[in-house]
């Protein structure tokens, strides 16, 4: 694990990460631009990339688009939007071929730097604007995509509760925006939310492959069409833990048949904190595997949940648990599962749980070097947060954690918020 290290450099603004490698058989490209979750502006930064995908400059036409993928021997583009901490991340990713394994005419990694340069600052426009067919189609589309959120309860119940619970804070915003901001955005105004978007993200841009720093370098400076004297962005975490004074109810009545009992609890533990590990382990006991209390005493032993897990974000210092239970059994749900988190708070766990649980993270952390877009993952994780922990470092970490760590990190997880979604004939 971590024979080989990324190399960190720059090209203006954007900081460039190369880890060069000849283990793989294509080119692992990823650009990460985000910027701060905010009302104003989260709908239309949602909107951009859907907007962008859909031609640029010299392939203004959608078809032209795809057929130039198809050029670069069926090369892979997509793209992401989602929340890290208080900020939304729009991450595009290219997967290419290495020349060595064709018969190009054009170097792949260059004409994929091309491609993607071109997408983010070149885009077709149409009278010094976005083309009016495109952001009208892209809205239907990201429209359709917030209604099937909500068409899916287990996801509508996960995004409700951390609605309630950050209310009022910028991250109660879904990362794809506010289905209410659709309509009165127009190819003009979400242009000039683009320039901004553009000029004020914070970039990494990653390269995994048989290529160099000082190539990368170059091609960036090629092919993206950025200011060059404009300052680097960096990310600013959130340094304050919101404190509890008391537990909140929220019940939502919808067409529903079976409950969804969402619950949200604060800690001050941050993935760049010593603690982050056994927060990873606590997380992983509750409920964050097959083995865990969650799951074995909520769904097996006495049979309330058709599913119990939970989760941690390091990088906002919450964690949620999500189940999904018969109406009727809340109360009794609700108890078993406020049980799990006094035991997790007395140290009630057992060595199997812990043995069992490194190993899982253990395997997840393992696996990161069978993917290029993982460890690429993994590494901006680093970047973002500002801290500089490796995978063998965190490895060693969660090996030596104890019972009385995890006990310690339970401590500093705090109940916040109770979401209870029931059926609409239910008292």
């Amino acid at each position: 694990m971590n024979k080989t290290a990324f190399q960190h450099g720059k090209a203006g603004r954007m900081r460039i990460h190369v880890l060069p490698s000849k283990r793989f058989k294509t080119f692992a490209v990823a650009l990460y631009a985000g910027i701060p979750l905010a009302e104003e502006t989260v709908t239309a930064t949602a909107l951009t990339p859907f907007v962008l995908r859909r031609g640029t400059a010299s392939h203004p036409e959608t078809r032209q688009f795809r057929e130039r993928l198809e050029q670069m021997y069926g090369a892979g583009f997509g793209f992401d939007v989602y929340k890290r901490g208080n900020y939304q991340i729009v991450q595009f990713r290219m997967d290419t071929i290495n020349d060595s394994f064709v018969k190009s005419q054009e170097s792949l990694l260059e004409s994929s730097f091309a491609f993607l340069g071109e997408v983010v600052t070149r885009p077709a426009l149409q009278g010094g604007q976005f083309r009016s067919s495109y952001v009208q189609a892209e809205k239907e589309n990201v429209r359709k995509k917030m209604d099937a959120i909500v068409n899916d309860k287990i996801r509508y119940a996960s995004e409700r509760c951390i609605e309630e619970m950050c209310r009022n804070e910028p991250y109660r915003l879904h990362p794809l925006g506010q289905r209410g901001d659709l309509d009165g955005i127009t190819p003009e105004s979400l242009y000039s939310s683009y320039r901004d978007w553009l000029s004020q993200a914070g970039m990494d841009l990653y390269v995994v492959g048989d290529t160099s720093l000082a190539e990368v370098e170059e091609l960036v400076n090629k092919y993206f069409d950025l200011n060059p004297d404009a300052a680097e962005v960096m990310y600013v975490q959130e340094k304050s833990t919101r404190t509890v004074d008391e537990v909140r109810t929220v019940v939502e009545k919808m067409e529903v048949s079976q409950g969804k009992l969402n619950m949200g609890l604060r800690t001050s533990i941050r993935y760049a904190d010593e603690q982050y590990a056994a927060a990873l382990v606590y997380n992983g006991i509750l409920g964050g595997y097959p083995h865990s209390k969650l799951f074995m005493n909520v769904r097996e032993k006495e049979s309330l949940a058709y599913y119990a897990s939970s989760r941690y974000d390091g990088h906002k210092g919450i964690a949620t648990i999500q189940s999904g239970i018969e109406i009727q059994n809340y109360e009794k749900a609700l108890e078993i599962i406020k049980k799990q988190l006094e035991e997790m708070r007395a140290g009630n766990i057992t060595d199997l749980e812990m043995s069992q649980t490194k190993a899982m993270i253990r395997n997840l952390l393992l696996e990161i070097d069978d993917s290029a877009f993982e460890m690429i993952a993994y590494d901006f994780n680093r970047q973002f947060s500002g801290k500089d922990r490796s995978r063998a470092e965190l490895l060693k970490q969660v090996e030596t954690i104890r019972i009385e760590d995890v006990q310690a990190a339970a401590e500093t997880f705090e109940l916040d918020t109770i979401y209870f979604l029931k059926g609409q004939k239910e008292e």
